[in-house]
């Protein structure tokens, strides 16, 4: 079977044509599968919002059909899935309520086990336009495994990590496709590229195969690639095909994959560190006694909350960008005020300020760091920052 496109990395491999058909003639076996099928929601009519006519119509593939249609199509393209899937693969299934009751049926028909049902809220989702229904703010993805006996693969602690050392839950909150995700174009079910990121994060390790069969532009291509899988996809439409290959051709540019990488990894939700220079005298003292302390505010005694404090979870004390040790708090975004007398009956001697914020940490136990960014800057390197828990964790 010929390839519509091979990038010159040999990571990234597109085939045109009905995905049943093209996975018959397909020898590869995946270690994960993400499919966004068709929802069947186009109805073939407009809307005039604010004077304007706009268009719902995705395409006669998206066309509204009866549901014994949806079913036998359902089933037919899952087949062929579960035919290039290893025996230990996963497989997502995106989807509304439209079908993705079809779709969770026809798994548990051909022998999937349904690991979960994930629901993404998306957190700047558009008001519904009909005042007759809850604003529709939701979709949900099916997380299945082929086999019901053979162990699939769940990267749980990085989940964890993301999560803030507590187990991720089966509500994601997600924004939408971004703008800076739509420069080659648009694609008119798009998904955004941090959905994928925690997808294949979750369910696949580097270097392993992932396959799209309604790649569209191929969102789940670019994830796979910035993190190190390699990909498949197949579409019916050139159109799409060609927006997913100038994608692929963006992220060739070193600088502009790190910066997407970056950007596909924050979180407006993440979990945030304080760090914390300390001389090594006064370093060691904040672990003894499981304290850390900075300056409130100005030496008046003003205090300065930074964005992100209600999202910190823990410290990090390092010595002039050196020494690093990360801790976790005792209480999620919580800190006191102290008075520079209450430090002192702690064994302290501070002298910059009247007033301290006082964070209680866990000493016993220091958190393992995968890196550590380079924390010299300069004059900078003794201020007190807040950042962000996967610069310390990775972002793959």
């Amino acid at each position: 079977m010929e390839s519509y496109f091979q990038s010159n990395d040999h990571q990234f491999e597109l085939f045109q044509g009905d995905a049943t058909e093209c996975l018959k003639n397909m020898s590869t076996q995946f270690d994960m599968i993400f499919a966004d099928p068709p929802y069947f929601l186009s109805r073939g009519y407009s809307s005039k919002i604010n004077g304007e006519w706009k268009s719902f119509e995705k395409g006669e593939w998206d066309r509204v059909t009866s549901f014994d249609n949806i079913n036998e199509f359902n089933r037919r393209w899952l087949l062929a899935c579960r035919n290039v899937l290893k025996d230990d693969g996963t497989i997502w299934v995106s989807g509304t309520y439209h079908n993705i009751f079809s779709v969770a049926t026809c798994l548990v028909e051909l022998g999937f086990k349904v690991l979960n049902i994930i629901v993404w809220q998306k957190s700047d989702a558009k008001p519904t336009l009909s005042r007759n229904y809850f604003n529709f703010t939701t979709e949900y993805l099916v997380w299945a495994r082929k086999s019901e006996k053979v162990p699939h693969f769940f990267n749980c602690d990085l989940m964890e990590q993301i999560n803030g050392g507590a187990r991720m839950g089966d509500v994601w909150r997600i924004p939408f496709v971004a703008s800076w995700e739509m420069k080659q174009g648009k694609h008119p079910t798009q998904k955004p590229l941090r959905l994928l990121y925690r997808i294949i994060l979750s369910s696949t390790r580097e270097g392993e195969t992932i396959l799209d069969p309604f790649a569209g532009s191929c969102t789940t291509g670019i994830a796979a690639n910035l993190l190190g899988r390699k990909f498949i996809g197949i579409d019916q439409s050139k159109e799409f095909l060609d927006y997913a290959i100038k994608r692929k051709h963006e992220i060739e540019d070193e600088s502009v994959a790190n910066i997407m990488l970056k950007k596909l990894s924050e979180n407006p939700e993440e979990v945030m560190v304080m760090v914390n220079h300390a001389r090594p005298d006064l370093r060691k003292k904040m672990i003894e006694k499981g304290i850390c302390y900075l300056r409130a505010g100005d030496s008046k005694g003003s205090l300065l909350v930074t964005p992100g404090f209600e999202r910190l979870q823990y410290v990090l004390l390092h010595t002039n960008g050196e020494d690093c040790q990360l801790f976790k708090l005792k209480t999620k975004g919580h800190f006191q005020i102290w008075t520079r007398e209450s430090l002192e009956q702690f064994g302290f001697e501070p002298r910059s300020a009247s007033y301290y914020v006082v964070l209680h940490f866990d000493a016993s136990k220091p958190i393992p760091m995968k890196k550590c960014p380079d924390l010299q800057e300069n004059k900078f390197t003794f201020r007190a920052k807040i950042r962000p828990l996967s610069d310390f964790m990775g972002i793959k």
